[in-house]
């Protein structure tokens, strides 16, 4: 469901444009709020459409009407400038729509949706594209075929964001191709466009490093110069001014041909006016720097060489965009955790009873295959023979495994645990649940309404203002002076110390130290954008499995009957259970110390057991499992043993029942155990001003007895909610007017992660939860989430600070700037000492919670 803050456009009238599908997109190019507007404003021209762009994620979802074609959609994108990728909803190759892009504007190739691109091609990226290159790496998907691509000049200042290659498919395509995206490869060894970018600008910045401290010393250490020294660094800083500066030249270019600027205007002209105003001074006097000698100073005060101002400048640049791409380099995963979450193979049964193993994309609806103790299930399939308990954990969160026999439902990566199944299969590729999950994840993270930066916001103002004000300052310096000289370095001070540095680096050196910190003390925050909600987060939404609870189950408690003692009850339903490989029966085996020999075991594949054991001169009889096994045993429950049963599962535990020589002995109930700290943390988030409350797959009871034990109100307790329920009551909170944070670790609670207002995911959990999460609790400590709460407030804290001394910074020195008393060089000290201050602001995160 579309957040309503992400877009203001109008409701469409689906009687006039008939109906609408969703086409979701990945987005290359954007870096700042106007690229968002650019977007929506290009898009929202096409009749019916509505688009919703979210810069945080470089994507956008789009409400299409069915006369409109994809590579209308694609074509309207890249005529903005930007490059664009269906992640999901594409229309099906035997469409009335046209299987190829426009051509636009820009020097890229035409997208194409052609056979190449669907035989899983990437488009051919243009001569020295890298960023683009990049950006146009095939994308996994839950369905097969290539994503469609529309090719533009991407601005390779793209480097705010870390958007994966992962975060989609596409539900529509007709065929699948013969190997799925996610078959026999490694996902450790892939390179996300994301990575390749984060390692461009660590090249880029190292680079310009390196030759930017020996023009810096030559510049600003008198004693280090040497004759003709100014040539050397001119040389030198050539390769930072436009190698290493060349993504902030590009998307200066590109948005200029659309009469926009952003922060890397101001960055390319302070740049490029340092160093070739710089330039023409040495062309014009080649032996200004002659007369230096080591060790002695000379006199440069009729002279402006500015070179170290170009470079440094570039450099702190740099270093402010490679720290924040490392802060979101993990970000916005879950779709490949998900998907790798599936089998790869599964082992057909052919008609005359033969078996073979093959690739899990080639398995079709109505073939039958065999799910062996430990094997994932290929598919989401049904029963046709066998019995089994199936551990379906990482799609549920439930922690007792499922009972299945014939005519029972599987779903696709859940484990089978006990016995062998013969199924068949019901729904294959982007139909399984696994693939509906992966899409629900993707629609989450598309309507998560994007937190706009401060500084984003401010830059369509602050950018055009600061080229005003040195435009300004030139010609009023001409007017008034007449001295070309002195104007021009008063309107290049104006720029250079406008230069956003300590904009740029606000946000990143905040971030690194805080989840730097955050590290140490088992918490990871994924992005700068999560913080914001911690500050306004009012209700905690906590799943019970694995987070709450241990995810284990353990012997609560033994009720004995009819003269046996509790430890004669336990002692021997224990000596039974521990040959059963059942996990409830592991879990009795587990309560007690004794062991005791049995003979004539058996077990059925649904979890009872029975068997004979020594006492003495004689041998019980046990027979241990749910009800309907010891009837099948012949033990009958009469009224006074119902109703003690009946009571016994009142508290929500899971209730097992023991017989010994044909009639009832007792109970034993098992509980999901509840974490030490639990309670603790719960009182810590309450005292935090903040309302907790559970959420589960479990039944009532048992969410109640859990939610009693923690110190968590029956009011706030939401059982019985299947992953799709998740999302809606996280939802259903929201419409109240609640902030909402969401607490969880199983592959069921990453759509709920991603919908809520801040996502926390604890590290025992899948790495599907993890990469969904705005916040993963490496510890696996409940007491870690409140403490993760605290630290993203004091980081979000300590980014607005930063933040308000860079705008006051330059508030102050662009007058002083276009005043005439500030030359280039000075400028340059200035706007180095505000990164430098900016730094040691965020290094005082090193000491929270010490």
């Amino acid at each position: 469901m579309p957040d309503p803050t992400t877009s203001s456009t109008p409701t469409i009238d689906r009687e006039v444009h008939g109906p609408l599908r969703e086409l979701d997109l990945q987005i290359t190019g954007m870096t700042c709020a106007s690229c968002v507007g650019r977007i929506e404003r290009k898009l929202s021209k096409i009749d019916g459409v509505k688009p919703s762009v979210n810069l945080a994620l470089e994507s956008a979802s789009v409400q299409v009407p069915r006369d409109v074609s994809d590579e209308q959609i694609l074509d309207t994108v890249k005529r903005a400038g930007y490059q664009a990728t269906i992640t999901g909803g594409a229309q099906p190759s035997g469409s009335d729509a046209p299987t190829t892009s426009a051509t636009g504007g820009g020097s890229g190739t035409g997208g194409t949706a052609s056979s190449s691109a669907a035989d899983g091609a990437a488009p051919r990226p243009e001569p020295g594209d890298d960023d683009a290159a990049r950006a146009r790496a095939p994308r996994p998907t839950a369905s097969s075929g290539s994503p469609r691509t529309a090719e533009a000049p991407t601005p390779a200042g793209d480097t705010r964001t870390g958007r994966p290659s992962g975060s989609g498919d596409q539900p529509d395509a007709p065929e699948r191709s013969a190997t799925p995206a996610n078959e026999h490869r490694d996902p450790a060894a892939e390179v996300t466009p994301a990575q390749r970018r984060m390692d461009d600008l660590r090249k880029r910045f190292w680079v310009a490093a390196a030759f930017s401290v020996p023009v810096f010393v030559m510049s600003m250490v008198p004693g280090t110069q040497f004759p003709h020294w100014g040539w050397v660094a001119a040389v030198l800083a050539l390769p930072v001014v436009t190698w290493a500066a060349w993504p902030f030249h590009r998307a200066t270019a590109v948005n200029a041909r659309h009469l926009s600027t952003t922060m890397d205007t101001l960055v390319s002209l302070g740049v490029a006016a340092a160093y070739l105003f710089s330039l023409w001074h040495l062309v014009a006097d080649p032996g200004m720097t002659a007369d230096a000698h080591l060790g002695m100073p000379m006199d440069m005060s009729g002279h402006q060489l500015y070179f170290e101002s170009a470079a440094l400048v570039t450099t702190f640049l740099l270093l402010g965009r490679w720290l924040e791409a490392r802060a979101k380099s993990r970000s916005g995963e879950a779709l490949k955790a998900l998907l790798d979450l599936g089998a790869q193979q599964a082992t057909v049964v052919a008609q005359d009873g033969t078996e073979r193993t093959v690739p899990v994309a080639e398995l079709q609806v109505g073939d039958t295959f065999v799910v062996r103790p430990g094997e994932k299930i290929a598919t989401d399939a049904v029963v046709v023979e066998g019995e089994s308990a199936v551990d379906a954990s990482m799609l549920t969160g439930e922690s007792v495994p499922v009972e299945v026999g014939p005519g029972d439902k599987l779903t696709g990566a859940t484990v089978n645990t006990t016995g062998r199944l013969l199924a068949r299969a019901t729904h294959v590729g982007s139909d399984t649940v696994l693939a509906s999950m992966s899409r629900t994840v993707a629609r989450a993270q598309a309507t998560k309404a994007p937190v706009a930066r401060l500084a984003d916001k401010i830059s369509s103002v602050f950018v055009p203002v600061v080229m005003g004000i040195a435009l300004l300052t030139l010609v009023v310096w001409l007017l008034v002076t007449g001295d070309l000289n002195r104007a021009f370095v008063a309107a290049v001070s104006v720029l250079v110390i406008a230069c956003p540095c300590a904009l740029g680096l606000a946000t990143p050196t905040a971030m690194l130290t805080g989840t730097g910190r955050g590290a140490q003390l088992g918490i990871l925050i994924t992005s700068a954008e999560v913080l914001e909600d911690t500050r306004s987060v009012d209700t905690v939404v906590l799943d019970k499995t694995g987070t709450v609870t241990h995810g284990d189950m353990a012997v609560s408690g033994v009720t004995p009957l009819n003269s046996w003692s509790r430890d004669q009850v336990l002692d021997l339903a224990a000596a039974v259970e521990r040959y059963s490989e059942h996990p409830i029966a592991q879990a009795i085996a587990a309560a007690t110390p004794h062991r005791y020999e049995v003979s004539r075991f058996e077990s059925a594949p649904g979890g009872g057991v029975r068997g004979y054991v020594p006492d003495g001169m004689n041998a019980r009889h046990v027979v241990v499992g749910r009800e309907s096994w010891l009837a099948r045993n012949g033990v009958m429950l009469d009224a006074q043993e119902t109703e003690a049963l009946r009571l016994a599962r009142q508290n929500g535990s899971t209730t097992i029942l023991v017989a010994i020589d044909g009639r009832l002995a007792g109970f034993v109930d098992l509980q999901d155990t509840v974490k030490e700290e639990a309670p603790g943390a719960i009182a810590e988030l309450r005292r935090l001003g903040l309302r907790p409350v559970l959420l589960t797959g479990d039944n009532a009871a048992v969410a109640r007895s859990v939610a009693a034990r923690v110190g968590i109100g029956e009011q706030d307790v939401i059982a019985d909610v299947t992953p799709d329920g998740k999302v809606r009551a996280i939802e259903d909170l929201q419409a109240q007017g609640h902030v909402v944070a969401m607490v969880g670790d199983g592959v069921n609670d990453a759509p709920a992660l991603t919908r809520a207002d801040l996502g926390i995911a604890m590290g025992s959990g899948t790495d599907a939860a993890m990469q969904a999460a705005d916040i993963t609790v490496v510890r696996s400590e409940l007491t870690a989430v409140p403490l993760a709460i605290r630290l993203s407030r004091k980081t979000l804290g300590t980014i607005k600070s930063n933040l308000f001394w860079a705008f006051a910074y330059n508030t102050v020195a662009i007058p002083v700037a276009a005043l005439g008393l500030l030359n280039p060089m000075v400028a340059g000290a200035a706007m180095a000492f505000s990164s430098v201050f900016v730094v040691l602001n965020s290094l005082r995160l090193r000491r929270f919670a010490r």
